[in-house]
């Protein structure tokens, strides 16, 4: 009796023990998939890549055109004002770090011409009157318009600037 409890004890520590190895190995398969199938998708890329060896005087070629089609663009845009790395660094160079620049908005009228609108806050009427006479001082700029209504508030100031590169 204790011969046949032992072996249905056995028996029964086996079948749990298969039963968890099948759950375990059902669990893992999806994985398996989908490591082998990433594998296979980069072995691919990798024969297309070997493939597609170029040579030297094709990359000087796809150089020569890329070149090309730059100096197409850069004589088409020629004429047009861009507002430039020079434009804003010269504004932003000129702002002292209490005045906080909100908005620079660029126009280009046939009419009226071009011209760099400045929205922002100076914290007084001393900051910003500093920051029109910087600003009007530097070459970059034509004029620089600061309207005599940006003065009416004392503090915390919401003023426009109007500027016309030279």
């Amino acid at each position: 009796m204790k011969w046949d409890f032992y072996s249905r004890l056995g028996v029964l520590f086996l079948v749990t023990l298969a039963f968890c190895i099948f759950i375990a190995i059902l669990s893992l398969l999806p994985s398996y998939f989908m490591v082998s199938v990433k594998g296979n998708v980069a072995e691919t890329k990798l024969e297309t890549q070997k493939e597609k060896i170029i040579s030297g005087e094709e990359v000087l070629t796809e150089a020569k055109a890329v070149n090309d089609q730059l100096v197409l663009l850069e004589k088409a845009e020629k004429n047009q004002f861009l507002l430039s790395v020079k434009v804003i660094n010269a504004i932003v160079l000129k702002k002292r770090s209490d005045i906080k620049i909100t908005r620079i908005l660029y126009e280009n009228n046939e009419t009226a011409g071009k011209k760099i609108s400045i929205n922002g806050t100076a914290p007084s009427r001393e900051v910003l009157l500093l920051f029109s006479k910087a600003l009007r001082d530097d070459p970059t700029f034509k004029s620089v318009d600061l309207p005599v209504s940006n003065f009416v508030k004392g503090s915390n100031i919401q003023f426009f600037l109007t500027l016309i590169p030279a």
